[in-house]
């Protein structure tokens, strides 16, 4: 995993290490961890926090080496990968490209996909979708149905 890493991520990465691995022993605590992560840039919950500290922490000694953490962060790496997927997406879906996406733009992709969909089912997903309830879809919420979050 970690292989996929340039060496001026891999850089950036140990000298975040470095910095919240007070004694220098190449470990950081579970509890450091978050800030290290906010410090290049991620926003983990703390939920997320969790999962990534039970994934890496395999021997539940509490703390995290440099290996466990690169391999952390190409996985992090990874998953934003995906937004730029979601981008694109985002993209095909806004046909005239406004930063919304309308009604009829998403009946006409949902039709290209094979998806005939009554005008009230279009409505629907638009109703479940649009947050701030201007009618439309933009990235945000786009982003929050696509990821389920």
């Amino acid at each position: 995993m970690a292989e996929q890493l340039t060496e001026d991520q891999i850089s950036e990465f140990k000298e975040a290490f470095s910095l919240f691995d007070k004694d220098g022993d190449g470990c950081i605590t579970t509890k450091e961890l978050g800030t290290v992560m906010r410090s290049l840039g991620q926003n983990p919950t703390e939920a997320e926090l969790q999962d990534m500290i039970n994934e890496v922490d395999a021997d539940g000694n509490g703390t995290i080496d440099f290996p466990e953490f690169l391999n952390l962060m190409a996985r992090k790496m990874k998953d934003t990968d995906s937004e730029e997927e979601l981008k694109e997406a985002f993209r095909v879906f806004d046909k005239d490209q406004n930063g919304f996406i309308s009604a009829a733009e998403l009946r006409h992709v949902m039709t290209n996909l094979g998806e005939k969909l009554t005008d009230e089912e279009v409505d629907e997903m638009i109703r479940e979708a649009d947050v701030d309830g201007d009618g439309q879809i933009n990235y945000d919420e786009f982003v929050k149905i696509m990821i389920g979050k």
